[in-house]
């Protein structure tokens, strides 16, 4: 992997801002080889709009938390796939329907998966929920 911990840092710390928000479907891809412009693609997924907006807003204040601010953000008019451009990473927030539309995995299935280790939320049942 290609991949600066001072990247991968915030990626996870976005994933887990992610997962706190209850995003799930949560991965993400080391791009580097095959991209100029950034070296990972976080993606995330969301059950309704509402959610999109608020795992956005937790990925925005976690990562403003330490310093790191996007330098775009699109798609939150109407929160279905909302994307927040950090230069080095982007993150996607999609709506569950977009993701299964536009199957970003499949158009990155040859890159390395990065590992979040995310600590997940439990579900209603009290047991963590698996990603």
């Amino acid at each position: 992997m290609t991949v600066p911990d001072d990247v991968l840092t915030p990626v996870k710390l976005a994933a887990q801002a992610a997962a706190d928000k209850l995003g799930h479907n949560i991965v993400a891809f080391d791009v580097s080889e095959q991209l100029a412009i950034t070296d990972v693609f976080l993606i995330a997924s969301a059950n309704n709009d509402r959610q999109v907006g608020a795992i956005v807003d937790g990925v925005e204040e976690k990562l403003l938390g330490v310093g790191r601010k996007p330098v775009r953000r699109e798609g939150d008019r109407e929160n279905r796939w909302v994307l927040l451009d950090y230069i080095d990473f982007v993150v996607h927030v999609q709506h569950t329907e977009e993701r299964t539309l536009y199957n970003l995995e499949r158009l990155w299935k040859d890159c390395p998966q990065i590992a979040l280790n995310l600590a997940l939320p439990p579900t209603e049942a009290g047991h963590n929920q698996p990603l």
